[in-house]
């Protein structure tokens, strides 16, 4: 907690089911209160939004890899990606991390590596990150230790994917790109090729092994999601897994059955900043128009939940309160983060403030402290 105590005022605030109205938010120990606290900040000409909370994202990669052998400490690129993280609004982010047979960035041996940069980091920066593994379900001699993993590093989020390209490997044909992504998992070509082949044949296995890895996490209270889904039957199997978060499904049917059983949907806010999906995927406006989405993710993009927010609002398809919900109260409501989404009294003081002439943030607050201040409205709270 912190001491700092603020009464921010005559900004444009949202508040939850009023829309923008101009209003007071005051600030102490951490968390908005309901009553003044004295020390008054003039935001007028401002809008202050709940704070982003960012459902999934892996930009940070760039940071702690921004090339082969440059990042030897991983914790600064960690402190890096929270700056950027900051500076586009974010209070709340999920990191997700790989586990895959891929190699290189996304290989077991990496994801050690940032899982224990990032549980020396979090309790240093201001911004609330979140650990996910993103774990490649056809990985089967890594399931018997995955539980203990999980708890080792403190993930208690789970994706599963299944990036395999299984009707090439079928087909006994080599995949796309399979040389590039060799060299980047640092194997030989030839052996890589062999390695998907090996992991396929083993598709049989995969549904039970994931029947039985499903339930031990459940009863760890793990949160599990499933990426990509495609058919209505994908979800189902998942459902009864104790999966109940889709994340970015492909097809309107998968996104369909998901909401239908009460399941929570996650799309890609770049969806909605490209106008579509980049390799032909469900539209996630189209998705969001049929209110079939919970919440939008960074997903490789910083930036992309505040502009997709505006962005929505602006061409009508939402109010700004319920287009800005995609990325705050809607992203806590999937992560059961009853302490935050919204601008309330007792809820954390987690807030972005943007300039209304362009939507830029110009500060941000997480849990009652600065994670970025820029521009003239510094003056305001210094003065």
């Amino acid at each position: 907690m912190t001491g700092l105590a603020l009464d921010l005022i005559g900004a444009q605030v949202m508040r939850p089911q009023e829309g923008l109205h101009r209003g007071t938010v005051s600030i102490a120990d951490g968390v908005i209160v309901d009553a003044a606290v004295g020390r008054s900040v003039d935001l007028t000409g401002y809008l202050v939004m709940p704070g982003i909370i960012d459902l999934h994202g892996d930009g940070f990669e760039r940071h702690v890899a921004p090339r082969r052998g440059a990042m030897k400490v991983m914790e600064e690129g960690l402190i890096a990606a929270e700056s950027e993280l900051a500076a586009n609004g974010i209070t709340t982010a999920v990191l997700a991390q790989f586990h895959s047979w891929e190699g290189g960035v996304r290989g077991p041996e990496f994801a050690e590596q940032v899982m224990t940069a990032m549980a020396k980091v979090r309790p240093q920066v201001v911004t609330d990150l979140i650990p996910q593994l993103r774990f490649e379900t056809h990985m089967l001699d890594s399931y018997a230790g995955l539980p203990d993993l999980l708890a080792k590093w403190q993930v208690t989020y789970i994706v599963f994917n299944d990036h395999l390209p299984h009707d090439r490997l079928a087909a006994g044909k080599k995949p796309p790109r399979l040389t590039g992504q060799a060299l980047k998992a640092r194997r030989n070509p030839e052996v890589h090729f062999e390695l998907l082949k090996s992991l396929h044949a083993q598709s049989g296995q995969v549904p039970s092994a994931l029947d039985t890895l499903c339930a031990t996490l459940a009863r760890d209270g793990v949160t599990m999601g499933s990426h990509d889904d495609q058919r209505a039957e994908d979800r189902a199997r998942w459902r009864k897994r104790g999966v109940r978060i889709s994340e970015f499904p492909e097809t309107l049917e998968a996104a369909e059955a998901a909401r239908g059983a009460g399941d929570h949907v996650i799309m890609g806010a770049p969806n909605v900043v490209r106008g579509g999906s980049h390799n032909g995927n469900a539209s996630a406006i189209d998705l969001i128009a049929m209110g079939l989405c919970d919440g939008l993710a960074s997903d490789y993009h910083y930036p992309s939940p505040r502009r997709a927010a505006i962005m929505l609002a602006q061409s009508g398809v939402l109010d700004l309160s319920a287009a800005w919900a995609l990325v705050s109260e809607g992203p806590a409501r999937v992560l059961g983060l009853e302490d935050r989404g919204k601008l309330a009294a007792g809820l954390r003081a987690d807030l972005v403030v943007l300039d209304p002439n362009n939507h830029r943030v110009v500060a941000t607050m997480a849990g009652g402290r600065f994670s970025y201040l820029s521009g003239d409205i510094v003056g305001r709270f210094v003065a």
